[in-house]
């Protein structure tokens, strides 16, 4: 049975490019409950906490409770088992209900059966599900928060094709070598160092290696943008979450001053990043409502 093309095959809500990482995150949250712990069941009241963490962090901008991956995570086959008091069997999506005491999920005995002969086979299903959900920059984060350690994590993508090595060049010749957000430009014996060729839509949701879905951000904002934190509108203005609070001088001027400001354009003649890529961004990652203006 190839066990990372099952996981990948999980039911998730589809439609108009919508991110529905929730299930995903479960299961990493289980995975990471393994490496520690093995094969024991994960009683819902300790699964709550971290699970709505995950969820509140790396999911969409929209408020999901954690009991809906919880449940129905369970009807997708040889996955994931639901058990309470009574036998197998979920009480179903309800807070109250996964509250009380004896609820508990686990992975399905063949699967934890299979990671236990197969030492890869964890790492091969956690970065599957990291690539097929998650921009890069945020695998690192999401795995010390589901407590997982993954070993050989820079292989290549199991999932996704191969990124055109050219887009990155790209798309840093076409803002100059500058951050579109904060002008950074800096260079190393002549070499750019600390700008990244960011997407606005991602790879995981059919993001393309064009100019078109490209920004040349410095590393700070490529994170930023990836998390949520900042955007930018249609009339190509950087946008800051209300919700990043800096209390600091360097989070006040290097994030929030630039709400407002204008996104640096490409050269003459090159396209800059499309509206509906903008959009998807804007509905799928950026932790609305926007602060006002600088």
């Amino acid at each position: 049975m190839d066990w990372v093309e099952r996981v990948l095959g999980i039911r998730q809500y589809e439609r108009h490019g919508e991110r529905a990482p929730h299930k995903p995150l479960l299961l990493l949250h289980a995975l990471g409950r393994f490496q520690r712990d093995g094969a024991g069941p994960i009683p819902f009241s300790a699964a709550e906490t971290p699970l709505r963490r995950l969820l509140h962090e790396f999911g969409p901008p929209r408020a999901t409770s954690p009991g809906y991956p919880f449940h129905h995570l369970a009807n997708d086959d040889l996955i994931w088992v639901v058990e309470t008091p009574a036998g197998p069997g979920s009480p179903g999506s309800g807070l109250t209900a996964l509250r009380e005491p004896g609820v508990q999920g686990r992975l399905h005995p063949d699967l934890t059966a299979a990671l236990a002969e197969r030492p890869g086979l964890l790492t091969q299903i956690a970065r599957a599900l990291l690539d097929a959900n998650f921009e890069p920059s945020l695998h690192g984060d999401i795995c010390q928060e589901a407590g997982l350690d993954l070993d050989g994590a820079a292989l290549p993508s199991p999932v996704l094709p191969a990124r055109d090595p050219a887009f990155r060049l790209a798309v840093l010749e076409a803002y100059e070598f500058s951050c579109a957000f904060c002008d950074y430009d800096g260079l190393l014996d002549g070499v750019a160092v600390g700008l990244d060729a960011a997407h606005l839509r991602w790879r995981a949701y059919g993001g393309p290696d064009d100019l078109v879905n490209g920004l040349c951000l410095c590393a700070l904002h490529h994170r930023l943008l990836d998390r949520g934190v900042m955007g930018l509108t249609r009339d190509r203005t950087v946008t800051v979450s209300r919700k990043f609070m800096g209390r600091g001088q360097a989070a006040r001027s290097l994030v929030q001053a630039l709400s407002g400001r204008p996104v640096r354009a490409p050269q003459p003649g090159l396209p800059g990043v499309e509206p509906e890529h903008i959009d998807w961004h804007t509905a799928q990652v950026f932790r609305t409502p926007a602060r006002t203006a600088a």
